[in-house]
């Protein structure tokens, strides 16, 4: 009979214990089906990931549950303390856990509330990149916040925990973790998302390679090039450095096509089948169609055929376009007068033997 109260009272509380979690955890799982049910309702036409927080929500209301329950439980002061203090901790990631999922739903709901009421895709863009990075500054601030919560609650390292919630302390811990140039790229990362120099879809081109904003992060930049090559790029880069960038306030480009005809071609022949070649296809935005004698030499005379489009995939392919049908039109008006290159070639000479 003794072996048996023995077996109660080591086996009994961590059963209570889990027993109350349990009951706790499918409660809150309850509970959360049913507020999940609200709020889609609530914010019909959106497609925003709720059930990402159900994890950190359960461990919430587990938490809460417990933390008032044990109190109650046939504890010596110090295992309730003990058990106190491993709830605090716990309790600080679950609320860590929970606002870093929160800001995640957050990000969603503002990008597609505003995606639906942006009149332009540039404005759309601008939100994207405001949002997205503010997101992962505050995931840096509550990270650092919930180590210096947990640190905290010990008392030897108490003072550390302190350290890291003082601006100074903070400033000093990142310098003393990290090299002067990741500060000075983190940085750079609040910089973007303050003067937005490039915004998510603006088409750059960096180091002599077209592509287009991917991805924004506190210390780097995805490039999607045209091939669909991705091109990593340190932040900083896009502070310290000159790059183009095509659709900063327009997606609208200009682009030119080069040509290197006969003396005897009239100009004016040409001039009119680009704007005959413009005038037959969608890619031309009828902005700008025009073209000049821009060089002349002692062999052939330039013209430069000016052309506009609504962005730069369109640009492209028309430029291609007026290229292939300026040449096909010279071959078919002017085939005398097309670029020829000639060489004679000497024969050596064989020797004959008698």
């Amino acid at each position: 009979m003794t072996l048996w109260n023995a077996l109660q009272g080591v086996y009994l509380i961590p059963s209570l214990i889990v027993l109350f979690a349990l009951l706790f955890y499918f409660g809150a799982n309850s509970l959360f089906v049913k507020i999940i049910a609200r709020l889609r309702s609530a914010i019909r036409g959106f497609t925003i990931p709720l059930e990402i927080m159900a994890l950190p929500f359960r461990l919430l209301v587990s938490l809460i549950g417990l933390a008032i329950c044990v109190h109650y439980l046939p504890f010596s002061p110090n295992t309730l303390e003990l058990f106190n203090h491993g709830l605090l901790v716990i309790a600080i990631i679950g609320i860590s856990w929970f606002l870093l999922r929160s800001l995640v739903v957050l990000e969603q709901f503002i990008l597609q509330y505003y995606s639906a009421k942006a009149h332009d895709n540039e404005a759309s863009r601008k939100i994207a990149t405001h949002v997205s990075l503010a997101r992962k500054i505050l995931n840096v601030l509550l990270v650092l916040l919930a180590i210096a919560g947990v640190l905290m609650t010990f008392d030897t390292v108490r003072q550390v925990g302190l350290s890291i919630l003082a601006s100074a302390g903070i400033v000093s811990v990142m310098i003393g973790l990290a090299a002067q140039k990741s500060l000075t790229t983190l940085v750079s990362g609040i910089q973007i998302a303050i003067t937005q120099p490039i915004s998510i879809g603006d088409e750059v081109v960096v180091e002599n390679e077209k592509g287009k904003i991917e991805e924004i992060t506190l210390t780097y930049v995805v490039v999607q090039l045209w091939d669909q090559r991705r091109m990593i790029v340190p932040i900083s880069w896009f502070i310290e450095r000159p790059f183009q960038n095509w659709s900063r306030t327009s997606p609208e480009l200009l682009g030119t096509v080069f040509l290197y005809i006969d003396y005897a071609i009239p100009p004016e022949m040409l001039r009119h089948e680009l704007e005959r070649i413009v005038a037959s296809t969608p890619l031309w935005d009828k902005r700008v169609a025009k073209m000049q004698v821009t060089n002349s030499t002692d062999k052939s005379v330039e013209l430069r055929a000016l052309v506009s489009a609504e962005n730069s995939v369109a640009l492209w392919d028309l430029r291609c376009l007026v290229r292939e049908e300026l040449i096909a039109f010279l071959r078919r008006n002017y085939p005398g007068l097309l670029p020829k290159v000639t060489m004679d070639v000497e024969q050596p000479a064989v020797a004959v033997t008698q």
